[in-house]
């Protein structure tokens, strides 16, 4: 796709709604190239910069990263890619799994409320149509706060997107059919959402009832029989049956259910 095909961010609106002092989002910086969102705003916590409340939006990512640190680049201005810092400052380290959760639930009311698609959700943070992967969520860990990361993908094209990942199964809102790939605007309802979905994580304390539903209503993974990857090479397969109250996925193996709280999950067919 040419480059006058994929206009530059225009951020000027989304500060002027979404950022401000006391609000989730304090701080929105926009680069033209990183390697990753997540990497730069952790660089700049270790350097000792605040970065709660400071958003990271970068118009191309080199060597933004997928599940188990594959490496994911595609072409400038063809992506939503971004990175939060939040502080979990107040909050029990029981609810921290939840945020990554609740930037997938964010990013499909985004995505639904803009352009009429309706993604779901595979734990614990692919964001997918069909089975077919549209963006992900990365959450990394620098206590006591968390950067969250998301990719979303928008004007990818099937040559760019194997030119990207060959094996991937993804796919983009231009491929999708959608005819609404205003980046900006999707810019600014993925951080609305997911700004009003922080700010109630932190005023209950965790995962309030509404999430929780809003999850599971999403959930492309739960009733699904899953293959899941563990730590240390140990596989569980089963029916994933529900979400915990820490945002683990259980699995009912027909023996005992088991809760894991992290691991590469494959959607199975029915036996």
């Amino acid at each position: 796709m040419a480059d006058n095909q994929r206009p530059p961010l225009d951020v000027d609106g989304v500060r002027r709604d979404l950022v401000g002092p006391d609000r989730a989002v304090r701080r929105l910086d926009l680069v033209d190239t990183t390697g990753s969102t997540n990497a730069d705003l952790l660089a700049r916590h270790a350097a000792g910069e605040g970065i709660a409340g400071v958003v990271l939006v970068a118009e191309h990512q080199t060597a933004g990263r997928g599940r188990q640190g594959r490496r994911w680049s595609t072409p400038a201005r063809s992506q939503i890619a971004l990175s939060l810092g939040v502080d979990t400052t107040g909050l029990q380290p029981a609810a921290w799994g939840w945020l990554p959760l609740l930037t997938g639930v964010a990013v499909v009311d985004a995505v639904h409320a803009t352009t009429g698609l309706q993604p779901g959700l595979k734990w614990p943070n692919d964001i997918l149509i069909g089975e077919r992967k549209l963006g992900g969520v990365l959450a990394e860990m620098a206590a006591p706060l968390i950067v969250v990361g998301l990719g979303l993908n928008v004007t990818l094209t099937a040559p760019e997107l194997d030119e990207a990942a060959p094996d991937a199964n993804a796919t983009s809102l231009l491929m999708l059919g959608s005819t609404m790939l205003d980046r900006s605007a999707l810019l600014g309802s993925v951080l609305a959402e997911l700004t009003a979905r922080i700010d109630r994580w932190k005023t209950f304390g965790g995962a309030d009832p509404s999430l929780v539903g809003d999850y599971r209503r999403h959930s492309l993974t739960l009733g699904t029989r899953v293959r899941a990857l563990m730590p240390g090479d140990r596989e569980i397969v089963g029916v994933a049956t529900d979400i915990g109250d820490l945002g683990q996925l259980h699995i009912d193996t027909g023996a005992e259910t088991v809760a894991v709280s992290a691991g590469d999950v494959t959607h199975l067919r029915p036996e």
